[in-house]
């Protein structure tokens, strides 16, 4: 009997195992609508949703890769070709996380810290600063570049398949196609 008990609980801690090896990674999965807002307040990161705020009680890792640690508003952008390693940042009192990843911050200050910056302008009149993860983009307008995308790649694929003894110029589609990368490259 005392067998079949310890062969329960080790069969227990095993299951759990990913489960605890997930928290230690910097957050767990979470559900976000467009509204979700992860708002550092009174020394804490909190959701809301609209005007209802709800405490956390565990670390979020957004859809995007973007984790946030609600005990100390540490957020963590993941690894891009500008950022090799990620960034890291940390968010003051009014700062929020959008549920696409992009911090919007509160204050000048806060703005500069983020850019590496020290914030110099006393007026309080700035620029809105958001520091977006990487591969942010307007939907509407990524899909829209996409589709563009897709036409110049198509007429290249046509221009290409005429069956002529010599290469027809593509240079002209290049240069566009080479344009719409750039754009929907995310701005470092």
């Amino acid at each position: 009997m005392h067998r079949l008990f310890l062969l329960l609980l080790a069969v227990s801690y095993l299951a759990t195992t990913p489960y605890n090896a997930a928290a230690q990674e910097g957050g767990y999965p979470t559900q976000t609508s467009p509204r979700t807002q992860f708002l550092f307040k009174d020394g804490e990161v909190v959701r809301r949703e609209g005007s209802k705020i709800t405490p956390l009680t565990q670390n979020i890792k957004l859809v995007n890769g973007v984790k946030i640690n609600y005990k100390n508003g540490i957020v963590e952008m993941p690894a891009d070709k500008v950022h090799p390693q990620g960034k890291k940042l940390t968010l003051h009192e009014g700062d929020y996380v959008r549920a696409d990843g992009g911090v919007v911050f509160a204050t000048p200050g806060s703005a500069a810290a983020a850019r590496g910056e020290s914030a110099t302008n006393a007026s309080g009149k700035y620029e809105p600063y958001v520091q977006r993860g990487p591969g942010f983009a307007d939907p509407a307008l990524q899909m829209s570049l996409l589709n563009k995308k897709i036409e110049l790649l198509t007429q290249k694929i046509n221009l290409l398949s005429q069956g002529r003894t010599t290469m027809p110029d593509t240079k002209a589609i290049d240069d566009q196609l080479t344009q719409l990368d750039a754009q929907l490259t995310p701005n470092k």
